[in-house]
């Protein structure tokens, strides 16, 4: 392996200073409830309505002025969105099995009451996130989902986003972010009931927030700055490899992107491409930065080693511009999501294709998948048993307590020896 630019992969890690200020807001919020949440939202985006929460006759208003165009595409996205998420959950079938004579096991797939929803805005109004974690939870049979988003400082809504929590399934939309809107929804504030999961992608104090509540219910995963990895051989266009580099880079000054090639030509060529396209991208103040300060080129020596390379950064998207893509396909296993061939690309993925965006960062990879319908279910398993199962069972059941030296354990056991014993 040679490396041709070298550079960070600044992973989610425990900032102490982000970390207190979000705990003692928490504090704050939880003791002061609403004024709390008006005080912060007052403070932080100068946003202090009569309420927070958008009625119908507001949805129904926002809706009506939107383009036809915006409309149109925003509903092939998210059936999209909605057919895969169908599809995944046909596939999560309940389970019954009779493991020995009357003993039967099985699991129900049952999906939790409530979810609360954080849709970010920030210095992209990303309104494509809203399909990304209402839509599963709908799908998922999910009763309420109650969805936030931030205020454009000191205006209000951002329509286009609000259009997306509605067509989502959203059953309640509520303009407000940060750390005051997690609270909300964790503790049940404003005539809110306090959610079981939340779920949804921003900034650090949001991510903070997410950590801190976790617990108090749950939460979908830890999402630190964006990454994208692609595996390139000599047969892919430098060009394209390029733009899809970039397209990850405009994200933020912090995001994580790293090329492995087969060769030093092709790597040398893709660096000078991604030079020429930043030189007219219209955010290269952004991107400029991340690939300066972020951007990283190896080549490797084998298309084993490529793998291993990719699968030790564990990023959160992998793009395969491979002529051949099977070995890599077969190989592979950290990733949040993976694009094969040139004709798909990362913003497919973001907004538009069907599969989730909210995936896991700063090497996650490793151990987690991203957002899906099965996030919003709970696998809960069940048992039943004859009586002469229970009886046997019961009797093992007896010894392997008693070594342990719980002893009432075992005696609720040995009663059923008895008991099941006696009726023979």
């Amino acid at each position: 392996m040679k490396v041709i630019k070298n550079g960070g992969h600044r992973l989610f890690e425990n900032d102490q200073e982000t970390a207190k200020v979000v705990s003692e807001m928490l504090i704050d919020l939880e003791r002061g409830g609403m004024d709390a949440v008006r005080k912060y939202s007052q403070r932080f985006d100068d946003w202090n309505p009569d309420q927070f929460e958008l009625d119908d006759r507001e949805v129904a208003s926002i809706l009506a002025k939107l383009p036809a165009q915006l409309i149109e595409d925003t509903d092939y996205c998210q059936g999209n969105v909605r057919k895969f998420a169908q599809a995944q959950l046909a596939t999560m079938l309940p389970l019954e099995v009779e493991i020995r004579p009357g003993v039967i096991l099985g699991h129900r797939h049952i999906p939790v009451n409530s979810v609360g929803s954080y849709i970010p805005g920030g210095r992209y109004p990303m309104f494509g996130s809203a399909q990304m974690s209402i839509i599963p939870a709908k799908v998922a049979g999910v009763k309420t989902v109650v969805a936030c988003t931030p205020p454009v400082k000191g205006e209000g809504y951002y329509p286009a986003t609000i259009n997306a929590m509605k067509k989502a399934g959203a059953d309640r939309i509520f303009i407000l972010g940060g750390v005051p809107a997690l609270a909300m929804m964790a503790f049940g504030l404003g005539g809110v009931e306090p959610v079981d999961l939340l779920v949804g992608a921003g900034n650090r104090f949001v991510a903070e927030a997410k950590r801190q509540l976790f617990g108090r219910c749950g939460i979908d995963l830890l999402a630190g700055p964006t990454e994208i990895a692609i595996i390139a051989d000599d047969a892919a266009d430098p060009a394209l490899v390029a733009c899809d580099l970039l397209g990850q880079a405009e994200h933020d000054p912090n995001s994580g992107i790293y090329l492995i090639c087969m060769s030093e030509a092709f790597a040398q060529k893709t660096i000078a491409e991604v030079e020429k396209q930043l030189a007219v991208l219209p955010t290269r103040e952004i991107a400029a930065l991340s690939w300066r300060d972020n951007g990283i080129v190896t080549v490797a020596d084998s298309p084993a080693e490529a793998v291993a390379l990719s699968d030790d950064y564990a990023p959160e998207h992998l793009e395969l511009h491979l002529e051949d893509p099977a070995y890599a396909l077969a190989n592979l296993s950290n990733y949040g999501s993976l694009f094969i061939g040139e004709e798909t690309t990362v913003a497919y993925g973001d907004k538009s294709i069907g599969t989730n965006h909210i995936l896991p960062t700063s090497r996650a990879a490793r151990y987690t998948g991203g957002v899906w319908v099965g996030k919003f279910l709970k696998t809960c398993t069940y048992q039943r048993m004859n009586p002469e199962a229970s009886r046997e069972v019961g009797a093992v059941t007896e010894r392997q307590c008693e070594i342990e030296r719980m002893l009432a354990h075992a005696i609720t056991a040995r009663v059923r020896v008895d008991r099941y014993s006696a009726t023979q």
